[in-house]
Formats: structure tokens, sequence, C-alpha cells
């Protein structure tokens, strides 16, 4: 009867050490925006916003030097005008102000999409890269350890290195 326990307390502690052993998960870190900043990618889409950005900013500088141009010769004219003319110059300069500022929000929105529709490919082509690392070195989780990414502690393997080597930089 003792070697009966003996032998159930030893298998019991056998099934416990290799359940505990299995039960470990293999964790990595990444810091995923060092890794999208550095792909080649990331900065001809930059470039591309930038120049965009620039376009819509020169667009709209052009406008406001008309309107500001507009706002001058009106009052100019002023005295020489009717106040009906001059309530309807008014009006119309309130109208081109607000076309303004419509076309502002409207390049804002475009610049916006335009970012999203840049970066959802390099955003993917990273996910893919770190899934397929991850699984070759057989982690079960890969946190991310970007400043306010919610890693306390990030002492496990780093997979930047090898993620930036997948895709070939």
């Amino acid at each position: 009867m003792k070697q009966l326990k003996t032998l159930l307390f030893a298998c019991l502690i056998f099934v416990g050490a290799t359940s505990l052993s299995t039960a470990q998960s293999k964790i990595a870190h990444i810091n995923t925006t060092q890794l999208v900043e550095a792909m080649p990618e990331m900065k001809s889409a930059q470039a591309e916003i930038e120049k965009l950005s620039k376009t819509y900013e020169a667009e709209i500088k052009t406008m406001m030097t008309d309107l500001q141009n507009k706002v001058k010769q009106y009052q100019a004219e002023m005295d020489t005008k009717t106040e009906e003319e001059n309530a309807t110059r008014a009006q119309e300069v309130q109208q081109i102000e607000q076309s303004i500022r419509q076309y502002q929000g409207n390049a804002q929105q475009d610049l916006q999409k335009k970012e999203a529709d840049l970066l959802k490919p390099i955003f993917e082509k990273a996910k893919a890269a770190i899934d397929k690392v991850a699984k070759a070195q057989g982690f079960q989780y890969v946190l991310d350890s970007t400043q306010g990414g919610g890693v306390l502690v990030a002492d496990g393997k780093d997979l930047l290195p090898d993620v930036k080597k997948e895709l070939g930089f």
C-alpha cells in the first residue's frame, strides 16, 4: 500500500511537472512603431503625403492671397460704392472665406484618407512578417513594446532584428 502511494505521488509529480512545462508560453516583444518607421515603403509613403500636403497648402495660400487682395480692393472702393453694393461685396467676401474653410476641411479629409490608404498595406506587411517570424521561432505571444503599448517589462526576445531581416532590410 505504501508503494502504491509512493507510485501515485510520483505519477502526480511527473504529470504536474509535464503539464507545467507545456503550459509555459513563449513570449517575445517588438516595437512596431520602430519597425514600420524603418520600412522603405514608409519613407516613400511619407514623401507622397508631404508632397500632397504642400500642394494643398500652396493652393490655400493662393486662395487666401486672392481674398486679401479682393478685400483691400473693396475697402479702397468702399467710399465710391453704394451701401447696397458694399453689402453685396461683404457677403461675397464671407462666401469666399466659407469656401476656403470648406476647401481646407476637404483637403484635411483627403490627406487623412490618402494616409490611411498608403499606410494600411505597410502595416499589413509588417504584421505578416511578425507572424511569420513568430511562428518560425515558436513564439505563441508577441507583445507590442511601443511606448504606451501596454508592456511594462520587455525582457523577452526582441523580434525587431529578425523581422527586419525577413523584410529584407
